[in-house]
């Protein structure tokens, strides 16, 4: 991992076409896709700690439900994962710290009173998938964007792993997993699913939370 992670000031990372496009897609449609949204040095220290964190055990198989019921259920959910915390690591803050900038962006244009980002990274073995379904729970509307980083190398489409988001209304959409592409949806309205992969598939999924 490199010594340090040289990134753009976060109030002049989202430059006016970048933001155009973004807020525009996630206005009219519910989703946006942007391809190369993370500097090269930040997207491979994330990825480096991510598949480091996996070799050692540190991540643990995602549940299904709410905190109280979650259970483990590799048929439906095949990830693995780990929350970020400030202070993790270098390139975690610099993650965080450009998510910060995208609260006050999308708070900003939206009004949509988001309060705190949440992340984790996941990491999918070869073969593991997550069936169809939504970021938010019937019971608490906090989750209001989702976020999906990619992290991989050299992704090559034939090895799968795309996620497929299915807009309302309208045909379903693969994004194949290519390493700094970045999704943003909106969490009570996208349904979507992972699709399994021929190699480990590594990201980082997030939520801007507005109060429960």
């Amino acid at each position: 991992m490199p010594n340090s992670i040289a990134l753009p000031a976060t109030t002049d990372y989202f430059g006016d076409a970048l933001q155009l496009d973004m807020l525009t897609n996630l206005s009219t449609h519910g989703w946006s896709q942007h391809s190369l949204f993370l500097p090269e040095t930040l997207r491979l220290a994330l990825a480096s700690e991510c598949a480091d964190l996996a070799a050692s055990g540190a991540l643990k198989s995602a549940g299904v439900g709410r905190t109280a019921v979650l259970t483990v259920q590799p048929a439906i959910r095949g990830d693995q994962i780990l929350w970020l915390n400030p202070g993790q690591s270098q390139a975690c803050d610099a993650y965080l710290a450009i998510m910060e900038s995208l609260r006050l962006l999308l708070n900003q244009h939206f009004y949509l009173g988001l309060e705190e980002y949440e992340s984790h990274f996941a990491f999918y073995a070869p073969g593991r998938a997550y069936l169809r379904h939504l970021d938010r729970f019937r019971d608490d509307d906090s989750r209001t964007v989702s976020v999906v980083i990619y992290l991989n190398q050299d992704w090559l489409p034939d090895q799968g792993g795309a996620l497929r988001l299915h807009p309302q209304g309208l045909a379903s959409l693969d994004v194949s997993p290519i390493g700094a592409t970045m999704v943003l949806f909106l969490s009570a309205e996208m349904l979507h699913e992972v699709f399994p992969a021929s190699r480990d598939r590594l990201s980082l999924t997030g939520w801007f939370r507005r109060r429960a």
